[in-house]
């Protein structure tokens, strides 16, 4: 391949899903408009036409920002790779650093650190405006500074070790380099499903178990039923930084857990909290976890024999902008350009986890009450102001769980 013709083939790719994006976001900010002033008919009796509205306006504020973050990011990669970012700071690293491994270690920082640094203000204006203009946001100044400072530290810990490692890995291993990194990032994933519930998030919120006598009786019972051995279930601070809430399933062997927000928990009638719960259970049960490192393992293989081919051709570098070979280079720019030649591809990985969470469902009506599951599901779309009538399209691209309309009537026949 010609340098002149992967420089097309990239700019292509950029403005395809640059434009796929916009058109997306312009569809679902029109279909919400057309929904807004009549809460579907499904809801009437649960939902109050001020909160489906609240949730329109809401959604539709965020899907207006992000046309500004869609142009912002398109602009930044085209700034690192044909205007010239990368080798000026390819140029700066190799004058600063003897070493080759720090040198590559230099570039790859420095690209990262002034795209966080570019993003800060988009993350305070979410925050601070969108956020705090819909009465979600708890968050301080003060807080968010030491949530900045804290992700840093941890990115640092734990990142430049892996790719210290990663990169000595690519310039000693020889041709099957990618083997032994792949099975680096699979070790190194999987420490950090071990590490992330006991050791990382607690740095963050405080993690209580249940208190509520009674409350914690129904979940063990519960718990028994379907078979579950875990470290507990626990309550999450979520207050602390948003009124936002959710319930998750983390961590793997022992250290696995389920997490209520306390926002979430403080809405929810003993059978939604049953309910909830079973849903988390349910993704246990089918492996949901499991299933999605197996992909994701899979593909990060794929990827780096990717890397492994591209890396020897100098048109890869140039068409790029880049003049400069290197491992570090190729690791960087392979990993700089993926989302723009991958983003086609989200609509399969969205359903996949929208199946799941359909076979989450249907698990916890096995265990519990649907109707209990439909109230808190709304319960928790009304929380969030989750629009309930978002556009299709926009939902076969992003949205990793299934609209309320259609996740209620699934509900609906499950119970029948």
């Amino acid at each position: 391949m010609t340098t002149n013709l992967f420089t097309t083939i990239f700019i292509a790719a950029v403005l395809l899903s640059m434009f796929t994006k916009l058109w997306l976001a312009r569809r679902q900010l029109r279909h919400i408009g057309l929904h807004r002033n009549e809460v579907p008919a499904k809801f009437c009796e649960q939902v109050k036409l001020s909160a489906h509205q609240k949730a329109a306006d809401y959604t539709s504020t965020k899907t207006r920002f992000s046309l500004f973050t869609i142009l912002f990011e398109a602009i930044l990669l085209l700034g690192f790779t044909l205007g010239g970012g990368v080798q000026l700071l390819s140029d700066w690293s190799l004058s600063t650093f003897d070493n080759t491994l720090l040198q590559g270690i230099g570039i790859i920082v420095a690209v990262l650190l002034i795209s966080s640094i570019l993003e800060i203000p988009f993350d305070l204006y979410n925050t601070f405006v969108i956020e705090e203009n819909f009465g979600f946001n708890k968050m301080t100044p003060g807080l968010y500074v030491i949530d900045a400072l804290r992700n840093m530290l941890i990115a640092c810990a734990l990142g430049l070790p892996l790719l210290f490692g990663v990169l000595w890995l690519m310039g000693k291993m020889g041709e099957y380099w990618w083997v032994y990194v792949w099975s680096v990032w699979v070790g190194f994933n999987l420490l950090l499903l071990f590490l992330y519930p006991s050791f990382i998030a607690p740095l963050f919120n405080k993690f209580q178990p249940v208190e509520d006598e009674t409350l914690k009786e129904r979940i063990d019972a519960l718990l028994k039923r379907c078979g579950f051995t875990s470290s507990g279930l626990f309550v999450m601070d979520g207050s602390k930084r948003s009124s936002h809430g959710n319930a998750y399933f983390t961590g793997f062997g022992k250290t696995k857990r389920i997490v209520f927000f306390d926002t979430l928990l403080q809405r929810l009638t003993p059978g939604e909290i049953d309910a909830v719960l079973a849903h988390e259970l349910g993704h246990f049960k089918h492996r949901h976890v499991l299933k999605r490192m197996v992909g994701i393992f899979t593909l990060s293989l794929v990827f780096l024999w990717l890397l492994a081919q591209l890396m020897q051709s100098a048109w890869f570098y140039q068409g790029l902008g880049v003049a400069t070979q290197s491992t570090a280079l190729a690791l960087l720019l392979f990993f700089l350009i993926l989302p723009e030649f991958s983003f086609l591809f989200k609509p399969l990985t969205s359903y996949y986890s929208r199946k799941h969470e359909f076979e989450a469902d249907r698990y916890a009506v096995a265990q519990t009450a649907a109707s209990d599951l439909a109230s808190a599901l709304v319960k928790l779309y009304q929380d969030n102001a989750k629009t309930l009538t978002p556009d299709p399209v926009y939902v076969a691209f992003y949205e990793s769980h299934p609209p309320a309309l259609e996740r209620i009537a699934h509900l609906t026949e499950e119970s029948k």
